[in-house]
């Protein structure tokens, strides 16, 4: 379990820095642009690894359920919108606020196709977010 843990806090540390490399290419370029380079390079990466995993390509399929296709134009999507906002609204108000989206859709999710039920610790946790969000707004501190 405790592997996990990390490597879910790894992830979290990939996708901090690769908004930040796609925001800055969206300022220097436009957004649509960033997630273009992000998704080709993503692609040949991944090629590379499954090959170099195993060489023998007759494990590879290109059907696929019709909503798995859905992830990948969720993903592009996810990489425009994310270049846009980070221009606009910097790296910590915009990683805090797509993790607040990430958490609420994430309670819709486990609300009505897993568990059907929410967790009040879950809760609390998406609401100290949000108001993380709206603290660092009001910039009192400077």
């Amino acid at each position: 379990m405790s592997s996990y843990i990390f490597l879910a806090l790894i992830s979290g540390i990939f996708i901090s820095l690769s908004r930040s490399l796609n925001g800055r290419l969206s300022i220097e370029k436009t957004p649509f642009h960033a997630s273009t380079w992000n998704h080709a390079i993503g692609f040949l990466f991944l090629t590379v690894l499954i090959l170099y995993q195993n060489p023998n390509l007759s494990h590879i399929t290109l059907i696929a359920p019709l909503y798995s296709y859905l992830g990948g134009a969720i993903g592009a999507l996810f990489v425009v919108t994310n270049s846009l906002t980070l221009k606009s609204l910097g790296v910590t108000k915009t990683a805090m606020l797509v993790i607040s989206g990430q958490m609420i859709s994430a309670l819709v999710v486990d609300k009505f196709f897993y568990s059907n039920t929410f967790n009040l610790n879950e809760l609390l946790g998406v609401t100290f977010i949000i108001a993380g969000v709206s603290l660092s707004k009001l910039a009192i501190v400077k």
